[in-house]
């Protein structure tokens, strides 16, 4: 009697990356469900930006994934770049641990890149907890309808701005190329991803899907939303403590991206209006906030 030796296993096709900040249980379910959204081998790496790594150890252990230690909270898409670094696997995942993923999901969200050639990053429908759909496929933000957004939204929020800027609500369940996709959960063709550098890690957190996008756009790659690919977004796990702390860092973001987009010296008074109305927002939230 005679056996034959196994075959040996098909490297990854997909990278899973999250990154981490203090996690709680979430962390557990993510990886638990990670593991029925594909049929094939996923390469998952854990990047911790805390200070405990305990948790993030224990269940990198557990699904068989490797552990980056950032060594310092290098924000969302430093650590996101960080997990990336080396990946051979053609796809790559960028997701935030609060993510829970259904049966099936990530070879869906592969096989709708992999129909399109030109799709430079795919994204689900991220679903709330009460099954809502969340917004997570829009236009990039204007000069114009920014400034008017930011000044005018919570004094008149039926405005023209605020109308234009969350047009894309109409569309949430249709397929279509967007101008960016939410960095909560993001499917990306490494070789796009590369090509544009990978997420500008000068924005900490927040801002960094939204430029991503623009620079997948500009070199001709499609930021593709797939609404028939659904998974569910707990949200804000890592930051429900520090509501002041993620408003700033929202704030401070979009004022970035503001000046970076826009940095002519024509554009100076509608990019200062923008930035004047981002402050103002700030303020106000941050009273709000208490």
């Amino acid at each position: 009697m005679s056996t034959s030796a196994p075959l040996p296993q098909s490297p990854p096709a997909v990278r899973v990356v999250c990154v981490v900040y203090h996690p709680g249980d979430e962390l557990a379910t993510f990886a638990r469900t990670l593991a029925t959204s594909s049929t094939a081998p996923v390469e998952l790496v854990i990047v911790d930006n805390g200070t405990d790594p305990t948790v993030a150890r224990e269940v990198a252990d557990e699904a068989g994934a490797r552990l980056v230690a950032s060594g310092a909270n290098v924000g969302y898409g430093g650590g996101a770049n960080l997990g990336a670094a080396g990946a051979t696997a053609p796809w790559l995942v960028v997701a935030n641990s609060d993510i829970e993923w259904q049966p099936g999901a990530l070879d869906a969200l592969v096989a709708a890149g992999e129909a399109d050639a030109r799709a430079g990053s795919v994204g689900p429908a991220l679903l709330n907890t009460d099954g809502t759909v969340y917004p997570s496929a829009r236009e990039l933000p204007s000069l114009t309808r920014g400034a008017g957004h930011a000044l005018f939204v919570r004094i008149w929020p039926g405005n023209p701005w605020t109308r234009r800027y969350r047009a894309h609500e109409r569309d949430a369940g249709r397929r279509r190329a967007a101008g960016w996709l939410s960095g909560a959960c993001l499917l990306l063709r490494r070789e796009a991803f590369e090509a544009v550098g990978g997420f500008d890690d000068g924005y900490f957190m927040f801002f960094e899907d939204v430029d991503l996008g623009e620079r997948l756009g500009r070199a001709g790659w499609t930021n593709l939303y797939v609404p028939q690919v659904q998974v569910t977004h707990v949200g804000g796990t890592s930051w429900r403590a520090k509501p002041a702390s993620m408003i700033s860092a929202h704030h401070a973001s979009a004022a970035r991206y503001v000046r970076r987009r826009y940095p002519h010296w024509y554009q100076w008074p509608v990019r200062r209006a923008a930035v004047l109305g981002l402050r103002l927002r700030e303020r106000a939230e941050l009273r709000a906030a208490g």
